[in-house]
């Protein structure tokens, strides 16, 4: 990122000492090691960002690329069952049958017990 050798951190402490004064130095030191924290955490969270948003258009991506292969294979190999679907889709008596139609009608109770 920056290239600062030892000679260069010298002389930005030396001019940091006589600008800001020894007695100052502690309190510039903490303020400028939050400043470069909060950069860094501003930075991370846009890096991720990004990262999110390039995975979420590659997965966009996957699934159009999956669709278009499924299609093709379902266009090339159609089953049976397929085909007449296709043909003729079941009407909705035929999905869900009626469960009345099977059932015997209700008989009344036989009176076993005799009234004595």
């Amino acid at each position: 990122m920056f290239d600062i050798g030892a000679v260069e951190l010298l002389v930005i402490v030396v001019v940091a000492i006589i600008v800001i004064g020894p007695k100052d130095m502690p309190l510039a030191m903490r303020t400028a090691g939050r400043w470069i924290g909060k950069m860094r955490r501003v930075s991370a969270h846009f890096r991720s960002g990004i990262d999110a948003m390039i995975r979420e258009a590659e997965l966009e991506d996957m699934e159009k690329k999956w669709q278009e292969q499924n299609a093709k294979i379902m266009a090339e190999h159609p089953t049976a069952e397929m085909t007449e679907l296709e043909k003729s889709p079941p009407s909705p008596e035929e999905l869900v049958p009626d469960p009345m139609k099977d059932d015997p009608p209700p008989q009344p109770p036989a009176d076993d017990q005799k009234a004595g």
